[in-house]
């Protein structure tokens, strides 16, 4: 009995040990060091259309070598709660390589100690929800060791709503309205050009 536990135990430590070694890193573990805001304008934002300012730096609250193994910046457009109810494909997990909270890329470049601002475009393919901004600090293995967001830790404060692109494209009624006259065009040549051919069958 005491072997067996003895193995139990040699797994656990191994199935722990194998996946720090493999960069598993989860949510719950990762400081908050970073002052993350977005502002855009009032109301429902549209995709392909609107644009959200992001600005992130670290908070100076903190010690001075705090962001000592910051290599990498990646801010992230991510999902609020509200927009996660029932959908499996959006699940928040604390074990971050099962993560599907922040699925939309808003940029990821070299770490600088000072505040940095980009202006975004929503991109074309994000759906209608509510979403937050998240930016997490990456170290030379390109793994999350910080992280800082727009919204509280529960996520219920400075969300905002993004509407997908809905509808027909100008470009597509175009090409529509197009390709529909020219079949008018060319089922009044096929007519003109059978009743031609009927006429001089009867001369």
């Amino acid at each position: 009995m005491a072997a067996r536990v003895l193995v139990l135990a040699s797994i656990l430590i191994f199935s722990c040990f194998a996946e720090t070694c493999y960069g598993v890193i989860s949510f719950s573990s990762l400081q908050r060091t970073l002052v993350v805001t977005a502002s855009h304008r009032q109301g429902l934002l549209k995709a392909g259309e609107d644009k959200i300012t992001v600005r992130w730096g670290l908070n100076q609250s903190f010690p001075a070598g705090t962001d000592s193994s910051y290599k990498t910046i990646k801010v992230q457009l991510c999902y609020a709660p509200i927009s996660q109810v029932d959908r499996a494909w959006r699940k928040t997990e604390d074990h971050l390589n099962k993560d599907k909270t922040c699925q939309f890329k808003i940029v990821k470049k070299p770490y600088t100690n000072v505040n940095e601002t980009l202006e975004w475009t929503i991109e074309r393919d994000v759906p209608t929800a509510t979403f937050f901004i998240r930016a997490y600090a990456l170290d030379s293995d390109d793994h999350e060791v910080a992280y800082g967001q727009n919204t509280d830790a529960e996520k219920k404060t400075n969300l905002f709503e993004i509407q997908s692109i809905t509808g027909r494209h100008v470009s597509l009624d175009i090409a529509s309205v197009c390709f529909s006259a020219f079949s008018v065009v060319s089922l009044m040549g096929f007519f003109f050009m059978e009743k031609r051919k009927a006429r001089k069958s009867q001369q």
